[in-house]
């Protein structure tokens, strides 16, 4: 990892987010490294849309956040457009 890029911080030191449950409006707890939660309350698995991140267009983004965590971050983002074209259709 590259240390003191400001755009990975949260990759490097994710932190809780607390979102609503769009089925049963409980309290669901997600990191901000992860684009799916199952809700404790209902069962369902809930999703976020990510910000916009460096580790889509920096060509030091793999060298930057380590291979494991550039890998996790394209999978989140294809959970989130695969769950976008649900929303379309």
């Amino acid at each position: 990892m590259i240390p003191g890029c400001p755009g990975a911080k949260l990759f490097k030191q994710p932190q809780p987010e607390i979102l609503n449950c769009p089925f049963c409006k409980g309290e669901v707890e997600i990191w901000t490294d992860e684009a799916k939660a199952v809700c404790p309350g209902c069962g369902n698995c809930i999703t976020r849309r990510q910000a916009q991140s460096c580790l889509e267009w920096c060509k030091f983004a793999r060298e930057c956040v380590g291979e494991e965590f550039y890998n996790k971050y394209l999978s989140n983002k294809s959970i989130e457009e695969n769950n976008m074209a649900k929303e379309i259709v």
